[in-house]
């Protein structure tokens, strides 16, 4: 019998990320009965060079929003592992979830082509399958923060289910939206761009993989070594501090937000909205609960993954990324790693709040492209 639990009752390891990659045993195979989800947007890069990265962006977090709604009003008690991609996302779940999940993310992915013009590709493998493949999925929940968890996935499983979904997938050409399947409560997204807190910082993305899947754990722990000893810890360069976000009381982000989390769009939701910001302010910097919560957003904000390649976002100085960037370039010409990074001014922020004291969580992308544009440069090395 399946356990929908699984993942749920993998109890949190509270080392540093370093320590945890050096423990084999603290990870555990998926289990053959759960499946892979992957949501990804077609030709995202060209909708960035676009200027559509706001769109993209927010379309990546409601996929991620989707799900999770989806699940608590299915299941309240299950805990899945999800990725954020910037331009996609990535879910891991059990087989009695799949036929919901996926009925609900094709259902979004009609309301997002009809809203955004975006082809938000839907597909599923499941871990069985890539088990035949001789693909690995091992995980393990790490605690990342005081108070957020995250999983931390080894092996080429995830991999290969992106790119199995991508060379088999078809554009949905059904055309009957369910707007009682469309559930994007918490979805928010009233940030300005997040600027480092000393003015010469940059904010940087990387893409990391490496070359050999059987050497995952000892090149990954290199890196998050060498990223410790430049950069300083995780806490350190995490790029959203509380001193620094600041509300954006833009009428545009709103009616952008609006066409995403709304089946139809509403005035009446636009005007609403656009007040609750204007008072947020007053809320943030006076009220208890706001400064609280304020306080906890750097601490649920998701800055850094583990899919089977690195994904992380953080501020540095620019010779500090150049004297990285230098151990980067030397590994990938050693042919141990592929990587790709975009450095650039700021970070954006997309949000899933149903209660500001503990029930919200942060999708944090940098500016001009972001994820996006690093894996732009990913892709292009790995043609190569």
């Amino acid at each position: 019998m399946e356990d929908i639990q699984y993942y749920t009752k993998l109890k949190n390891s509270n080392k540093n990320l370093v320590e945890l990659l050096d423990s084999e045993s603290a990870f555990s195979d998926v289990p053959n009965t759960w499946h892979v989800v992957v949501v990804d947007i077609l030709n995202s890069t060209q909708a960035v060079d676009e200027g559509k990265h706001h769109q993209v962006n927010l379309t990546a977090t409601g996929s991620i929003i989707s799900v999770l709604n989806t699940i608590r009003k299915e299941k309240q008690s299950i805990e899945i592992p999800y990725f954020f991609g910037g331009d996609g996302a990535t879910f891991i779940l059990p087989s009695l979830l799949l036929k919901k999940i996926v009925l609900v993310l094709d259902n979004y992915s009609l309301h997002i082509k009809r809203n955004t013009n975006l082809t938000l590709r839907v597909g599923h493998v499941p871990v069985s399958h890539l088990t035949t493949e001789n693909c690995s999925l091992k995980i393990v929940k790490h605690r990342l923060s005081a108070q957020l968890s995250i999983p931390i996935v080894l092996g080429n499983g995830l991999k290969k289910a992106e790119e199995i979904i991508k060379r088999d997938f078809q554009e949905n050409n059904l055309t009957n939206f369910k707007e009682d399947l469309l559930n994007l409560e918490g979805m928010e997204c009233r940030w300005e761009q997040v600027n480092p807190n000393q003015t010469q910082n940059k904010v940087v993305c990387l893409l990391l993989d490496a070359v050999n899947d059987s050497n995952q754990r000892e090149v990954y722990k290199n890196v998050l070594t060498k990223m410790d000893a430049i950069f300083g810890t995780f806490e350190i360069r995490q790029p959203i501090k509380s001193d620094k976000l600041k509300l954006s009381f833009s009428i545009l982000k709103i009616w952008e937000e609006m066409k995403i989390s709304l089946a139809k769009k509403n005035l009446g939701y636009l005007f609403k909205n656009w007040i609750s910001t204007l008072f947020g302010k007053f809320y943030l910097s006076l009220s208890p609960n706001g400064i609280q919560y304020l306080k906890q957003i750097g601490q649920l904000s998701h800055t850094f993954m583990l899919d089977g390649m690195i994904n992380t976002i953080f501020t540095a100085e620019q010779p500090k990324i150049d004297l990285f960037l230098a151990y980067l370039n030397q590994l990938e010409k050693d042919k141990k790693i592929i990587f790709g990074i975009h450095i650039t001014h700021a970070s954006v922020m997309s949000c899933y709040v149903l209660d500001r004291k503990t029930k919200h969580s942060h999708f944090v992308d940098g500016t001009e492209g972001g994820y996006t544009s690093a894996a732009k440069m990913f892709k292009e090395k790995m043609t190569k």
